[in-house]
């Protein structure tokens, strides 16, 4: 009777064993880092896009898209922010602005008939700017409406359609955690031999919600694939130290 218990308690620890062998596996898959993203309905950002070498490079700290969006809406939202964008520094940057805009007018790259959108536009001083030099037709987006100069919209996923506008401005390229993205909706949305201006920071780094740094404007040429670069020059725009300009190349038709 002894001998067959012993024999059963072998027979009970085995197939313990077994189990807890072919279980460990399970439990490191269901206890890993990249599961638990899986579990929590946001969207992974992929490896291969958090680093890159050379003179762009993306911020690392994202752990999904939904993750990034909201770190920027905590700048957007920021009441103390949006007062000064709406009180102390509203005529200050419409001025700046515009000095900007009334410059590209007398090269030729910005007229009174250009139908003009600002990316990443805040409250919209720089529509404000267009439209008080002349440029009537011009609207921003942001990722939060403030009506009636900029509409909601997403950089990444511009909510227009195609060959839609003559003049495109942003100085917000620092944000973007898609670059490539970014430029193939400005590409997309800009007419054939339509203008686009870039206000960036080659000099220093950006402010803390920036989600990419530049180190030259090479990149900014190799991702416009669709267009020819006019020029590149410094500027200073609030704390942004160069410009640089593009123009969509037209249709050749056979």
């Amino acid at each position: 009777m002894k001998t067959v218990t012993q024999t059963k308690r072998r027979v009970i620890i085995k197939y313990f064993l077994l189990s807890l062998f072919f279980s460990l596996p399970l439990l490191f898959f269901l206890l890993s880092p990249w599961t638990s993203l899986r579990r929590s309905n946001t969207t992974p950002i992929p490896e291969k896009l958090t680093s890159r070498s050379g003179d762009l490079r993306i911020r690392p700290g994202y752990s999904s898209y939904e993750n990034y969006i909201q770190k920027q809406l905590n700048k957007t939202l920021n009441p103390k922010l949006r007062q000064i964008w709406t009180t102390r520094d509203w005529e200050r940057k419409i001025r700046v602005f515009a000095q900007f805009f009334e410059e590209l007018k007398s090269r030729r790259l910005l007229s009174n008939d250009s139908k003009a959108l600002c990316i990443g536009a805040r409250v919209g001083q720089e529509v404000e700017a267009l439209r008080r030099i002349g440029v009537g037709d011009s609207v921003g987006i942001d990722l939060v409406p403030s009506p009636p100069l900029v509409v909601k919209g997403d950089f990444h996923n511009q909510p227009f359609e195609n060959d839609t506008f003559d003049f495109e401005f942003s100085n917000v390229f620092d944000h973007a955690l898609y670059p490539e993205k970014f430029v193939l909706e400005i590409e997309r949305t800009l007419k054939p031999g339509g203008v686009c201006v870039l206000h960036v920071a080659l000099s220093h780094r950006a402010d803390k919600y920036s989600a990419n740094d530049l180190y030259s404007s090479d990149p900014l040429v190799k991702m416009f694939k669709r267009s020819d670069l006019v020029h590149v020059k410094k500027v200073d725009g609030f704390g942004l130290d160069t410009e640089v300009l593009f123009r969509k190349r037209e249709v050749k038709r056979l």
